[in-house]
């Protein structure tokens, strides 16, 4: 079960009231025609309607969606009803939100949500995907955890995914750590994502092995890179956590196989980062490594004439340079998109790690810092794991 924080929600209830958003009957006591948002349509345009009689701007606000950019101007028409559609895009899930009035608000008439790290979005899937659709095969179950944080002094959440039929034996499964992204948090994976369900479709096609996936909470605290040191005097928090906290406590309370072969770990963008940290300051645990939309942030330098960073390969160097701890690394895999503004990162990134001798599966695809990509990373990534060489 999930429990999502309702702040931001109240929040925006709030503040649609506060724009003074029609009621459902007018003055003379007839109900007003019922309004639906998101609409989806068979060409996969989605339509986006909100009512504000009393807003003088509105505008969609959806980052991920194709062809959305900045935002979407809404044209405000009968019943005071804001509307902008868009589309066809691809199949997948979106996030969106409306600014009215330079107000973020969700959407009123959509009950599904997506949490980040220090707010709610309003969610729309569009059917059609092969790897995320909802399909008729059996399901497993993403639970929501607290668990206490001795290193952090605090209560602390993760999401795990169980596979179909985890509850009904006493089998022992691998285990895959997969970390979110800079300003999300640890449902990110499994709305926005999709991950439980990418992994079922693949568990039913017999793609990928059942496995328990530990999606935890990469921030420490609001907004910012709270797992990523940006110095040696800085304090790595999310790594702390990880390795003290969040992995004695899927070991003690799930049934899995504590052995390097049936544990992998990988993250997109901060959580790429986060996993380079993790694994190659523990490579002896770690049999697969996956990186998305990231690499080591600084090695190809900066704007101006900031010199490309060394610090992280220097860190690591003997890690690095050891042959014996390659040889249990059944797996490294590298993915970027194109268009990515981290595309110059990742790759200096595998050059570096083939510098040193590691075999790198490296994939450029098509497309930029979204999840339409870490969807596809993930379904790619997962039939790789603990596959018997």
């Amino acid at each position: 079960m999930r429990r999502v924080t309702r702040s931001f929600v109240l929040a925006g209830a709030a503040l649609l009231a506060a724009t003074a958003l029609a009621p459902a009957q007018n003055r003379s006591g007839q109900r007003q025609p019922a309004l639906v948002s998101p609409e989806v349509s068979a060409e996969k345009k989605i339509t986006f309607r909100v009512q504000a009689p009393k807003a003088e701007m509105v505008r969609l606000v959806g980052s991920d969606i194709p062809g959305n950019g900045p935002g979407v101007a809404m044209k405000k028409g009968e019943n005071s009803v804001w509307e902008a559609s868009v589309g066809p895009v691809p199949p997948g899930a979106y996030r969106y939100h409306f600014n009215i009035d330079g107000v973020a608000v969700i959407d009123p008439r959509n009950p599904s949500t997506s949490e980040s790290n220090n707010n709610t979005w309003s969610l729309v899937y569009v059917p059609g995907s092969d790897i995320s659709d909802t399909k008729n095969v059996p399901h497993g179950a993403v639970a929501a955890v607290t668990y206490y944080s001795e290193s952090l002094k605090r209560f602390r959440r993760m999401h795990v995914y169980t596979p179909p039929g985890y509850e009904r034996n006493d089998r022992n499964y691998p285990v895959f750590y997969l970390l979110h992204g800079a300003g999300d948090c640890d449902s990110s994976w499994s709305t926005v994502g999709r991950a439980g369900f990418i992994l079922d479709n693949l568990i039913a096609e017999g793609k990928a092995k059942p496995m328990i996936v530990a999606m935890p909470a990469g921030h420490t605290g609001p907004f910012g890179f709270g797992g990523v040191p940006g110095g040696t005097n800085r304090r790595d928090e999310f790594t702390e956590d990880f390795v003290n906290d969040v992995k004695p406590y899927v070991e003690k309370n799930y049934r899995v196989f504590a052995d390097r072969a049936h544990r992998a770990i990988a993250g997109l963008s901060m959580g790429g980062m986060q996993t380079l940290n993790i694994a190659f300051g523990h490579l002896d645990d770690y049999g697969y490594i996956g990186v998305f939309s990231s690499g080591v942030f600084g090695i190809t330098g900066g704007r101006g004439n900031a010199q490309p960073n060394r610090q992280w390969e220097e860190q690591h160097q003997t890690v690095l340079d050891n042959p014996q701890l390659k040889k249990g690394l059944r797996l490294l895999w590298i993915g970027c998109g194109k268009d990515d503004f981290l595309v110059q990162t990742s790759n200096a990134t595998v050059a570096m790690l083939k510098n040193h001798h590691f075999e790198v599966v490296s994939r450029e695809s098509e497309g930029g810092h979204t999840w339409i990509n870490w969807r596809n990373y993930l379904h790619e990534f997962a039939p790789l794991l603990f596959v018997e060489k």
